[in-house]
């Protein structure tokens, strides 16, 4: 099936893109981005085009520190634990406002926190912030926030988007138009207006003194303004990045990375370390796909080394397994359960009794194709990789059925059940933050898509989630990771690398790997 157009030659989409977008002004920081968002509601998404922007608007209690694994202080400047676990104290800066100018006070951690776990709001990602059995401000400046239960990944994932803090009075005054025509923040950049999938403008906060010590400039940011626009073709952003027309982008075309290195125009750092996975999930509830064998069949039916190499140019590593081998908890015992055999995996089909074929070869029982419909975004790499796996598919009999979506659209699409596979590339910390976030079966019906119900998964999550110690974390965690990998829940393709392209006018432009963000606060970048 094919999925895009043709592209235009890079001239002709650099004169078109000169003819749409504005003349740059001065002391304006201009970002391309391939994916815009439904909205701008940090509690109400899982989805990183949200989330990079909320973080420019936005704080958290505590931020990441560059080596992708250390909390260090933001909004709190210094915080305690209980020996159990179960309470941690945060100490609050005094002087910090919102773009507003209200006055941040503990009032609104309650405030913001209480917001996410409320069901009304229908938060995915409420889990991050742990089990809140209670939360208190003794003082305008100290929060007691307590748990249910231990979790041992709660201060790492406290840096994430959707444990910013808002501003009750913004939440309450827009309504159901909250993200959508504004958001207020703590954040070093503060909301001017959103045109959806063509320009975000935001401008500095000028009274912003507190950023994280990660960087060397505390705030406010070097630049008055910053403009994102939405640039969804990959060719048109790589002839406006060469042009010099956008000053940054972390969507630069992946296959031209090495190209881009070479120019005397731009600076390209990669985000190290990175943990980011371009999977297809299955939903196991679907006829077509609730058979492991059948979705065991279509995992060892692929050559992942050749469609890095093919349709990545070598900018990915294959992927064998849901974790990253590199990252914290990852199970040694999950290597070698996928591997190529297109042989086994016609054995499988026959097996689960799909030995019927049309004229076309697709695989058929009791007069039904094998023709699974899989959902993707239409941008970057998403049409060529998967266009590239559905011929490998055909040739064991299976006839993908690819749906193409827009990014905005993506998401909602996403929360219904009339699909048998979808695709995304998901960034992570963890193990142990991976197996939370898909495997739960707390998490049905989003973002556990797969519908995957299992007591003994369920339990092994909790063993590692609520730990107190390396061993016991590490535990759980990797048992997890063997009961899914065999279940085959997922098709795991490639390991991603991420970049940040600059031109060379673009200074201290250092590369973050928080949840595909790259640019985070844009502190230090600088003429």
């Amino acid at each position: 099936m094919k999925i895009l157009e043709k592209a235009a030659p890079a001239a002709a989409l650099v004169s078109a893109l000169f003819a749409w977008a504005a003349p740059a002004q001065a002391q304006t920081l201009n970002m391309a981005k391939a994916l815009d968002s439904p909205h701008y509601d940090s509690q109400r998404t899982t989805w990183s085009p949200t989330s990079d922007v909320t973080h420019m608007i936005q704080d958290t209690l505590v931020a990441l520190d560059w080596d992708g694994k250390t909390a260090i202080p933001l909004l709190a400047k210094s915080w305690t634990m209980s020996p159990d676990g179960k309470l941690y104290t945060f100490k609050l800066r005094d002087d910090v406002q919102f773009c507003s100018g209200k006055k941040f006070t503990a009032a609104d951690v309650l405030y913001s926190f209480n917001r996410q776990r409320d069901p009304a709001t229908r938060a995915p990602y409420a889990w991050r912030a742990g089990k809140i059995k209670e939360l208190r401000a003794p003082d305008p400046y100290t929060v007691e926030y307590e748990l249910t239960e231990p979790y041992s990944d709660l201060l790492v994932q406290l840096t994430m988007f959707n444990n910013s803090i808002h501003n009750k009075d913004s939440v309450e005054a827009l309504g159901k138009d909250y993200g959508v025509k504004g958001i207020d923040g703590t954040g070093p950049w503060c909301w001017v207006s959103w045109q959806p999938r063509t320009e975000l403008l935001l401008r500095r906060h000028d009274a912003y003194r507190w950023g994280p010590a990660m960087y060397k400039n505390p705030g406010p940011v070097k630049f008055e303004r910053l403009s994102i626009k939405i640039v969804p073709e990959d060719s048109s952003r790589l002839a406006a990045m060469m042009s010099g027309r956008f000053d940054v982008t972390n969507h630069f075309p992946t296959q031209f990375i090495d190209q881009a290195k070479k120019s005397p125009m731009l600076n390209v750092e990669e985000a190290k370390p990175n943990f980011q996975l371009m999977y297809f999930g299955f939903k196991t509830t679907r006829p077509l796909v609730s058979d492991k064998r059948v979705r065991e069949a279509m995992n060892i039916a692929i050559n992942r080394a050749e469609l890095v190499k093919s349709v990545m140019l070598g900018q990915a590593e294959p992927a064998y397994t849901y974790i990253d081998p590199n990252a914290l908890d990852f199970a040694p015992s999950t290597k070698g359960i996928i591997k190529e055999d297109v042989a086994r995996a016609n054995r499988l089909l026959d097996e689960a009794g799909w030995t019927q074929r049309g004229p076309d070869g697709i695989r058929m029982k009791n007069g039904e194709r094998l023709a699974p419909v899989v959902f993707i975004p239409q941008v970057t790499y998403f049409p060529r990789m998967t266009e590239a796996i559905q011929g490998y598919m055909r040739k064991v009999g299976i006839d993908w059925k690819i749906t193409a979506l827009e990014s905005s659209i993506m998401p909602g699409r996403l929360t219904g059940q009339d699909f048998d596979l979808w695709t995304v590339t998901v960034p992570y910390l963890s193990a142990g933050e991976l197996m939370n976030f898909y495997f739960d079966s707390a998490q049905i019906p989003v973002p556990n898509r797969m519908n995957w119900k299992d007591a003994a998964t369920d339990a092994a999550i909790q063993k590692g989630r609520v730990a107190l110690t390396t061993a016991d974390r590490s535990a759980g965690n990797q048992l997890a990771q063997e009961i899914v990998m065999k279940e085959h829940l997922w098709i795991p393709v490639m390991n991603v690398r991420m970049y940040q392209t600059t031109t060379k006018k673009i200074r201290n432009a250092r590369t973050h790997m928080l949840f595909q963000y790259t640019f985070y606060k844009g502190l230090d970048h600088s003429l």
